[in-house]
Formats: structure tokens, C-alpha cells, sequence
């Protein structure tokens, strides 16, 4: 699963890519070889937007949703918007927890 994650610059959300990564690497249940994570600024979205799996949008861009929305759409790619507080904690476990739901909540709306 390719989860891309965006934010305004993409130096803070390194940090929350980080911890997502440990997330999976210290996970029993998932195999950290089938994951590959990315963080970017919002303005590269349009030339790494094919084969991403999963959108994660920092609190800082959320504003941004209705110019990220037209890029995502045409590729199907579920998104969640991190909260303030989580995206403050470096929450990686809740937001993998968010990016499963989205993914699943895409695959049943297929």
C-alpha cells in the first residue's frame, strides 16, 4: 500500500510519516515490505498522485481540500484529514487507523 502523505511543506509530516512507519514495522499483523509511505508538499500532489493507495492531508492544507479533491478523484484515492490533535501528538497508529477505514469505506463504495 503506497500512502502518500501531504502537507504544507513536508517537513513536519515526515515526522508523522515516521511514526506510521514504526506503526507498521512494530505491528504482528502487517508486513512493513507491502507498505511504501511518501511525504510532499501539497503543490507536488499532481506529479505523485498515480499509484498512491491512500491520501493523508496535514491539518495545516485542509483548507486546500476543494483544489486536492479534482486531482485525487480521477484515481479513486481514498483521503482522511488529520485532526490538530493527532497530527500535534505524531499519532501514527491513529491515523494508519484512519487510512484502513478510508480504504475500506473505497472498497465498499465500489
Amino acid at each position: 500500500m503506497k500512502i502518500l502523505l501531504c502537507c504544507a511543506g513536508g517537513f513536519s509530516t515526515t515526522m508523522l510519516m515516521d511514526s506510521m512507519k514504526r506503526v507498521v514495522k512494530n505491528s504482528k499483523k502487517l508486513d512493513e515490505n507491502t507498505f511504501t509511505f511518501k511525504a510532499i508538499p501539497v503543490d507536488l500532489l499532481q506529479s505523485e498522485v498515480e499509484d498512491t493507495d491512500a491520501l493523508v492531508i496535514g491539518p495545516q492544507i485542509a483548507h486546500k481540500l476543494d483544489a486536492i479533491k479534482p486531482i485525487i478523484e480521477p484515481y479513486h484515492i481514498p483521503y482522511v484529514i488529520v485532526d490538530k490533535d493527532t497530527y500535534g501528538k505524531m499519532d501514527g497508529a491513529t491515523v494508519m487507523k484512519m487510512v484502513f477505514i478510508a480504504q475500506k469505506k473505497a472498497q465498499m463504495n465500489k
